[in-house]
């Protein structure tokens, strides 16, 4: 017998396109808090825009939100920015 070890990963990010935003959003992230994952970025790139959550005490919380240009300097990749306008070129 082999025993099995299943960790969540640390970080999840989904890229939203319109045909799958309502399930990235209302399907998919109470799964995500289900399993622990402790950070979750969504990014749209159709806005241009980057949310970034943090699982606190079963709940999501927005921990930041970013648009065209900013800076991204965000939870669990905060010691690394970059320009969000990087992901639209």
């Amino acid at each position: 017998m082999t025993n099995v070890l299943i960790l969540p990963p640390d970080w999840v990010c989904e890229i939203l396109s319109p045909s799958t935003a309502q399930k990235d959003r209302v399907v998919k992230l109470p799964i995500y808090a289900r399993y622990g994952v402790p950070f979750v970025w969504i990014v749209d790139p159709l806005a241009q825009t980057l949310e970034a959550f943090e699982l606190q005490q079963g709940r999501w919380t927005l921990i930041a939100t970013l648009k065209d240009d900013d800076a991204v300097a965000v939870p669990p990749f905060d010691a690394v920015t970059f320009s969000l306008a990087d992901l639209w070129s």
